[in-house]
């Protein structure tokens, strides 16, 4: 083997090293930091500290601002979804390491657009809904219930089922952006494409999330473990129909005792 091959052959193998051990250690980084930076904002709303580094509250109720929000909901999507969507940045990540396509950033940065879009809607939810979620009001409560089999019906639905398809395998999906992923533009708008199918996925999953209060950790921890096996598991097509089975009970049950909110919140 000449010098130069020698050489290209080091390359591929660092590459390929960092691809199996770098790209997952900062995703699940990020997802860690994300999992802190939650909790500690969920602490600040539950003792009513002040919050600081950016996360400005409006004094006595410590609403947060719009920019605020975003920071916060950027946060608990890297938390829940980073962990699920490693399959497909490794994916990624050989095809830019072999020089076929963009960098990983770009693709990644396609991703988090979407999701913090997602934000604005479910910020304009969450200021209408958590003092009635706080008081455990009925009309919260049912709506929350509502939602629940909302969510449930979307998890059997034909389109839920596509989304999640492409989610489980992307290959095919990768196949048809061709050479246009070479550039950073065509990587961004191909992590977009698939940031909007796992928004397909998992938007009604997020509606749960606001309807239960947002920056609930134990909510967030359920529903990111449901994601996570639904995205990855062999089970994972029969786990989201089991979980449509159990968002309708809960749901009813919501109708019938509202009282339950305070309790599941």
């Amino acid at each position: 083997m000449t010098a130069a091959g020698l050489v290209d052959a080091k390359v591929s193998r660092s590459a390929s090293v960092g691809l199996r051990f770098l790209t997952p250690a900062v995703l699940l980084s990020l997802a860690a930091v994300g999992w802190w930076w939650s909790a500690r904002r969920a602490s600040e709303m539950t003792t009513g500290a002040v919050p600081s580094m950016g996360m400005d509250g409006m004094a006595g109720d410590h609403v947060l601002t719009i920019g605020a929000f975003l920071v916060a909901w950027l946060a608990m999507m890297t938390a829940m979804m980073f962990p699920a969507i490693l399959p497909v940045v490794k994916l990624y990540g050989r095809a830019a390491a072999a020089g076929r396509v963009a960098p990983l950033p770009f693709f990644v940065a396609g991703y988090i657009t979407v999701w913090t879009s997602v934000g604005v809607p479910a910020y304009v939810a969450w200021r209408a809904l958590m003092g009635p979620i706080g008081d455990g009001r009925p009309w919260a409560a049912r709506l929350a219930g509502s939602v629940l089999v909302g969510a449930a019906v979307w998890q059997l639905t034909p389109l839920k089922s596509v989304c999640l398809r492409h989610c489980r395998s992307p290959i095919s999906f990768f196949l048809r952006f061709g050479s246009a992923v070479t550039r950073p533009v065509g990587a961004v708008r191909m992590g977009v494409t698939h940031g909007l199918f796992c928004l397909g996925c998992c938007w009604a999953l997020m509606a749960v999330l606001v309807a239960f209060g947002t920056m609930n950790l134990a909510w967030m921890a359920a529903l990111a473990a449901l994601i996570l096996v639904e995205k990855s598991a062999p089970v994972g097509e029969r786990v989201a129909q089991v979980a449509a089975v159990a968002f309708v009970g809960l749901g009813v049950a919501l109708f019938v005792r509202p009282e339950t909110l305070l309790t599941l919140t």
